[in-house]
């Protein structure tokens, strides 16, 4: 049986929602947003570790739930050309579809399960809130930890060929653990040089990907 993991941000998604979140929380405060995105590509590039690149970041954003909120009206519009053209496969697929991603539950859950995501097959993390108010992430969770997809997809225990499509290094990582049979670098928003060589595929869009396992 083909499992497919599948990242959200840069992937299912065209943009980082963690940033597009700290632009609309942050408002003018450009630099803030500036220093984000570039601890978010470190991460993604493995240049530096995930959870210190979670960490750093969610120290800037001063956000709470009605930022949320209109971030995620900011990501309806965002979803990557190539998925939306392709719904009908990703809810033929549902049942082994599984979204990971070391982003929140509540900028992904909203997107995806309109695209037939079932969501008990959505891993994230979570905020921890003071009332409205934004005071961290829950730190126990193992996708806010380094090397957290790899300690997640180990615990599902997923049998038969596993296939991982992202666009990050952590998503590699998945595959370099032997946890999966193939990885499939999504290039269709972002191309990180520095995680090329590690692919099995280099995907442009999901209409290739489907193109593969057929």
């Amino acid at each position: 049986m083909n499992h497919f993991i599948i990242d959200y941000d840069s992937t299912f998604i065209k943009v980082e929602s963690l940033d597009e979140l700290s632009k609309i929380s942050n408002n003018s405060d450009t630099n803030s947003h500036k220093k984000i995105s570039e601890i978010t590509r470190l991460g993604m590039e493995g240049k530096i570790s995930f959870s210190e690149s979670l960490n750093r970041r969610i120290k800037l954003i001063n956000c709470d739930i009605d930022d949320i909120n209109k971030t995620i009206k900011v990501l309806n519009k965002q979803v990557s050309d190539s998925f939306k053209k392709n719904i009908s496969f990703l809810k033929n697929n549902s049942e082994s579809i599984y979204i990971v991603s070391s982003g929140f539950h509540e900028l992904i859950d909203p997107i995806v399960m309109k695209y037939g995501i079932k969501r008990e097959n959505i891993y994230a993390n979570r905020f921890l809130y003071n009332k409205k108010k934004i005071i961290g992430y829950d730190k126990k969770n193992p996708l806010s930890l380094s090397q957290g997809k790899v300690k997640l997809v180990r615990k599902l225990d997923l049998k038969g060929e596993i296939h991982v499509i992202g666009d990050g290094y952590t998503d590699f990582e998945i595959k370099k653990e032997g946890l999966a049979s193939y990885f499939y670098l999504f290039t269709e928003n972002i191309k990180r040089e520095s995680v090329v060589k590690s692919a099995d595929y280099l995907l442009k869009s999901l209409d290739q990907f489907i193109k593969i396992i057929k």
